[in-house]
């Protein structure tokens, strides 16, 4: 049974997944062009037909800019958001989505095609962010970015996943000694704001601890002001051998381009 995994754009400028199965293929987020999206699509082999559900995590531009030209292009798909982010985005855009709006409340699930959708709380500078994990057969990917910290509860929802789409959005030393204006700075490091790659780090090596389980990691949502792709993937090998663990037979590690359509995963 297939299920696939692509971005299509990560970061500060547009977030974008395809997740998809033999028959129905989910966007997470719309922050990129319609036609960006298209390409993608093109570019993965999927039929624009099969789109039947776009996932909103949160209002934020980077997250929804592409909202608009995405609804007038696909069709019957429906957009699945709770009440609370659908409230806080621009009447414009919403206008786009009469009729094809699924409210759900947090932390409940539900089904699109063959895949089942349960969706969790995250703690983000927004209305009520959410992340995702997906379902299809024996297979689990889940999608947490744009939060400032996993708790307990947060740990549980994602120590599943076989394939784990987690934030790793800035270096702290880029960050703190950066151009960014302190209360932007302040904003990113707080528990509302984003995870550093010495964060996911600790996610990882707790996944790690967690059981014996192939999985692969890939950090999401890399700062293009204050991080590097290297810089996120040697942080978080570093922290993991400076405790014994590290990247090997149940662990795959790599990092999602910013602005360009990603690898093709089977999850």
């Amino acid at each position: 049974m297939g299920f696939d995994f692509c971005s299509f754009s990560s970061g500060s400028n547009g977030n974008c997944y395809l997740i998809r199965s033999e028959s129905v293929a989910i966007l997470i987020d719309a922050g990129i062009g319609g036609r960006r999206i298209w390409e993608g699509l093109q570019r993965t082999g999927t039929d624009p037909g099969a789109l039947r559900a776009l996932l909103l995590t949160h209002e934020h531009s980077d997250h929804i800019r592409g909202l608009a030209s995405l609804l007038k292009k696909s069709g019957d798909m429906a957009v699945y958001a709770n009440e609370n982010t659908w409230g806080a985005i621009c009447a414009a855009a919403k206008a786009t989505a009469k009729g094809r709006i699924r409210h759900f409340v947090t932390g409940e699930g539900f089904t699109v095609g063959d895949i089942s959708v349960k969706t969790f709380a995250v703690s983000h500078d927004a209305a009520e962010p959410v992340g995702y994990t997906l379902r299809c057969g024996d297979r689990q990917i889940s999608v947490v970015t744009d939060t400032g910290c996993v708790d307990d509860r947060l740990f549980a929802e994602i120590r599943g996943a076989d394939t784990l789409i987690l934030e790793s959005n800035h270096d702290e030393d880029m960050l703190k000694y950066g151009k960014y204006p302190w209360f932007l700075k302040r904003r990113v490091l707080g528990n509302e704001g984003h995870l550093s790659n010495a964060a996911a780090a600790d996610i990882v090596l707790r996944l790690l601890r967690a059981g014996e389980k192939k999985r692969r990691v890939l950090l999401a949502h890399l700062s293009r002001e204050n991080n590097l792709p290297e810089t996120a993937l040697r942080t978080v090998r570093n922290i993991l051998e400076a405790h014994r663990d590290s990247v090997g037979a149940n662990l795959h590690l790599d990092a999602i381009p910013r602005d360009e359509i990603g690898l093709l995963y089977e999850i």
